[in-house]
């Protein structure tokens, strides 16, 4: 039974068997591999990952497909999980976690940003997203694309550009382009003390990314402590590295420094 892509949960499914052996190639899954797939939709890469691992889990909302890839795959090894992937426990498979997927376009930035809380469970990400989104991913300070997406996930991962995927590779046709990024969690890095004030830090310096860094940063920092950390007040948020985002929360996380706004 032919089955009709919801708009509402972002379905474009993937049919270009080219792409998906490019995908498949560059995930180069092994037989032992703890994998998971996010949106296996109509199945177009579950069908050659459960080829390649022995247990492949994916999670779908999708009611209707997941009756279906149940039929499909219940002697195959691949266990389909009836859930909403911004809601799913990723903790209870253990770690070294390999997460492939084909993500709803709609919701993407939000499941980037759960994928970075389990950053610690996973071996790698390799996901197909709107072509502009892997630009933002990847775009290094200075760039117009450089922003909150770009420092909360570079620091947590190194971001690679995998491969350009045209619209006309899916069905229904959708109007962006896409790309698929690979995500290679980050073993070695300056953690911030407080995670949640460096995020507040970020989101805050990106709110006005127009305005210099003494403007959006004011409730923070004060002049004195841009020159202590060598920060240039003028600059704008995007012309800064993640490293000075970091730096900036360590400081404000010191007991002796002035308590940050809420």
């Amino acid at each position: 039974m032919r089955h009709i892509p919801r708009k509402r949960f972002g379905q474009n499914f993937l049919t270009d068997q080219t792409v998906i052996d490019a995908i498949v190639a560059a995930v180069d899954p092994r037989p032992d591999d703890r994998m998971i797939e996010i949106g296996p939709g109509l199945g177009a890469l579950t069908r050659p990952l459960a080829a390649k691992v022995r247990h492949l889990h994916a999670v779908e909302i999708d009611r209707d497909l997941t009756a279906r890839l149940a039929r499909e795959f219940a002697s195959r090894g691949v266990a389909i999980h009836q859930a909403d992937v911004l809601e799913f426990d990723f903790s209870r498979f253990g770690p070294d976690l390999r997460i492939v997927g084909n993500l709803p376009y709609n919701i993407s930035t939000p499941i980037l940003f759960v994928l970075a809380r389990v950053a610690a469970l996973l071996h790698d990400i390799h996901v197909m997203l709107q072509k502009e989104v892997v630009d933002r991913m990847a775009a290094s300070p200075g760039s117009s694309a450089y922003g909150r997406l770009s420092v909360m996930l570079q620091y947590r991962f190194r971001i690679e550009r995998v491969l350009e995927v045209p619209a006309s590779a899916f069905e229904p046709v959708p109007q962006v382009a896409s790309a698929v990024a690979r995500l290679l969690p980050l073993t070695h890095r300056d953690p911030a003390r407080d995670e949640a004030l460096f995020a507040r830090i970020v989101t805050r310096a990106f709110s006005h990314r127009r305005k210099t860094l003494r403007n959006t940063l004011k409730p923070f920092l004060n002049n004195a402590e841009f020159e202590m950390l060598h920060i240039d007040p003028r600059a704008r948020p995007q012309e800064l590295p993640v490293a000075d985002f970091v730096r900036i929360a360590n400081h404000l996380a010191q007991p002796n420094a002035a308590a940050a706004p809420g």
